[in-house]
């Protein structure tokens, strides 16, 4: 069966930085297009990231973009979000999720057309 499996959580002080990692099996990697959602306490899952099979398209939202980067590494079947000059606002439960590609169809920003999750790794940033 399909599994995303994310790591590298944690706790960090503001400014600092980090990286997820998203370990997938079970799918045909590149067949999907990979995304980064987050979840705060009390909060509905939001969109942070996602990246194209190729890493060549990216999409960001507007209050992580110049400092999240997604990338891919295909050979892994693993996709990776840095994370730089982190705020506390940035603190939630991070899910990796994968979306089957489309021909022609855009990057989506929608949770509910990602067809697999990953459990979700805590990120804290906090002084």
């Amino acid at each position: 069966q399909v599994q995303l499996v994310e790591s590298g959580g944690g706790l960090v002080q503001p400014g600092g930085s980090l990286r997820l990692s998203c370990a997938a099996s079970g799918l045909t990697f590149k067949s999907y297009a990979m995304g980064w959602f987050r979840q705060a306490p009390g909060k509905q899952r939001e969109f942070v990231a996602a990246g194209t099979w190729s890493g060549i398209i990216t999409y960001y939202a507007d209050s992580v973009k110049g400092r999240f980067t997604v990338s891919r590494d295909n050979a892994k079947n693993t996709v990776h979000l840095l994370m730089n000059s982190l705020k506390p606002e940035d603190t939630a439960v991070y899910y990796c999720a994968a979306d089957r590609v489309t021909p022609g169809v855009p990057l989506s920003k929608f949770s509910n057309e990602y067809d697999y999750w990953g459990q979700g790794t805590q990120v804290t940033v906090s002084s």
